[in-house]
């Protein structure tokens, strides 16, 4: 095209650097990612399960492995995930109602979905250790 600026001399379109980081940003990200760990939490679940009915020859060592701190960390980081995900995603279907959807609500949800994403293990861990479920 005659006239056209050649590829170094383009501009460049708004890039992450240029925009101030909010909590809505950091929202929409966040729920994609905990969608992508959710996919893969299914699967070790998938595999947990076949362990399970493989016997206890192959449910032993996985379970050791869920056991450790890192597993532990595992655990808590899927169950976060999850809350995180759920909160996330009725807050869109809030959304797609109308409501909430001016700065001020939005940015409110946002908060309140990422606390529940911390809350919820807690509050499981919480429950399973002082409970008194036996």
């Amino acid at each position: 095209m005659a006239g056209a600026p050649s590829p170094q001399n383009r501009p460049l379109s708004p890039h992450v650097s240029i925009w101030r980081w909010h909590v809505t940003m950091a929202s929409s990200i966040l729920h994609r990612a905990t969608g992508v760990a959710l996919y893969g939490a299914a699967l070790v679940f998938a595999l947990w399960l076949m362990a399970a009915a493989a016997g206890p020859e192959m449910y032993e060592p996985l379970m050791a492995v869920l056991l450790s701190p890192l597993g532990q960390v595992a655990l808590y980081l899927v169950v976060a995930a999850l809350a995180y995900h759920l909160a996330n995603g009725i807050r869109h279907l809030v959304f797609d109602t109308g409501a909430g959807l001016n700065p001020g609500d939005a940015d409110l949800t946002a908060w309140f979905a990422i606390l529940f994403a911390v809350a919820v293990p807690i509050g499981l861990w919480a429950l399973l250790t002082f409970g008194g479920l036996q």
